[in-house]
């Protein structure tokens, strides 16, 4: 036991001295979202069962849907609890995907959406029509239409904000042009949910995927909204028990469940100020980076962005490097799903970007719990990385 806390103890020291902004990766569990799971935990009874311990542990996720329906304006029964987004692309995609019919995707989708849509038109599900994007990585709603245009469109894809860039499509423009072609508009909108206020009621979206742990729940718990009354087939992706109305068998995660409710009602109560305070810090962040790093740009930096979110190429700084010379701040060089793979950003890529460009690029994200001291901390230590690292890549 006291080898364990020592563990613990030098753990917690090692953490306090490294500046997180990788919260697009995943971001801190809330302290609220903590404390529902321990309630949770305490609770033996399966949320499927009869008795007092099982209605007591469904009523958590009840609570919980009602908390998650509420942070994207949305009725709960519209709600399907799942294991994280990539699940929930997998069942919109796969429940959602026209028969022999065309299936339209953006060029910078999230793997778990284009790995999917290319394995359905590979089965000879559907056809695929895979969107460009501009220099900012925004879909071009010319080319958007050009392919509503070509064929019988089902189901359109569009991410709702970046996971490399923070850049936030139109959705509602998106979606006017979708539901005028007579398809349905699915958007991994794992991003976005808990940065941004979104009222779904009103909004031309009928599929929405999520994972709780980008807004302060825990890891392996996700939703996927579907808009009651929609045409599809029923699909589920897992046969069992009938769990989430047929949709997701198994049983429910409720602690996962209950953290993933306590987060999304605290990142609802402090949702104007959070993105208010994150985009100030980010702006300076970047000011001040700009200013002292000749050679490094914003990318996306002319389109609608997430307030916490800035990718930086730095000319002549490999990302890898660079992320080595400052090991006390937990950085990204892409998205997190994609680290250990030998190809570059497909985003950065899909951008416009050179595969030198996209070598070099990094990526910050801010959230509820960043300070200015780690701000502070951070520019100091890229500003003095950035010309050691290229130092040592000069040959002469």
């Amino acid at each position: 036991m006291a080898g364990e806390d020592r563990l613990a103890g030098s753990r917690d020291a090692a953490l306090s001295h490294v500046a997180y902004v990788d919260y697009n990766a995943s971001a801190p569990i809330r302290p609220e979202a903590a404390a529902a799971m321990l309630e949770a935990l305490r609770l033996p009874g399966n949320a499927s069962s009869g008795h007092l311990l099982g209605r007591q542990a469904s009523e958590l996720v009840a609570r919980a849907r009602a908390e998650l329906a509420e942070l994207l304006g949305c009725t709960p029964q519209e709600l399907i609890f799942t294991s994280g987004a990539t699940e929930a692309n997998n069942l919109a995609l796969r429940t959602a995907s026209p028969s022999h019919g065309l299936l339209i995707v953006s060029a910078v989708e999230h793997p778990a959406v284009l790995t999917t849509a290319r394995a359905l038109a590979s089965e000879g599900f559907c056809d695929l029509a895979i969107l460009g994007v501009d220099s900012d990585g925004r879909v071009q709603l010319r080319d958007l239409q050009a392919a509503l245009d070509s064929g019988s469109p089902a189901l359109v894809s569009v991410m709702a904000a970046n996971n490399e860039t923070g850049v936030i499509n139109d959705m509602i423009t998106i979606g006017t042009m979708v539901h005028a072609a007579g398809a349905l508009l699915h958007t991994d909108a794992t991003q976005l949910v808990g940065r941004v206020p979104l009222e779904l009621s009103a909004a031309p979206v009928d599929l929405l995927s999520l994972s709780a742990h980008k807004f302060g729940g825990p890891q392996g718990v996700g939703a996927l909204f579907m808009r009651r009354g929609l045409p599809v087939g029923h699909r589920p992706l897992l046969q069992g028990g009938g769990q989430e109305r047929g949709w997701r068998a198994g049983t429910l995660n409720v602690a996962g469940i209950a953290g993933a409710g306590a987060a999304a009602a605290a990142a609802h109560q402090h949702l104007a100020d959070e993105q208010l305070r994150v985009s100030r810090l980010r702006d300076r962040l970047e000011t001040s980076v700009l200013a002292a790093v000749p050679g490094a740009r914003v990318n996306g930096a002319s389109a609608p962005r997430l307030p916490g979110v800035t990718s930086l190429t730095i000319t002549g700084a490999p990302a890898d490097a660079v992320l080595s010379a400052m090991p006390h701040v937990a950085a990204s060089d892409g998205s997190a799903c994609s680290s250990g793979a030998l190809t570059r950003s497909h985003v950065l890529l899909a951008m416009g970007h050179t595969d030198d460009e996209a070598d070099c690029t990094i990526r910050l994200s801010l959230g509820h719990a960043t300070t200015d001291a780690e701000i502070n901390f951070v520019i100091s230590e890229l500003t003095s990385a950035v010309p050691r690292v290229r130092a040592a890549m000069y040959v002469p």
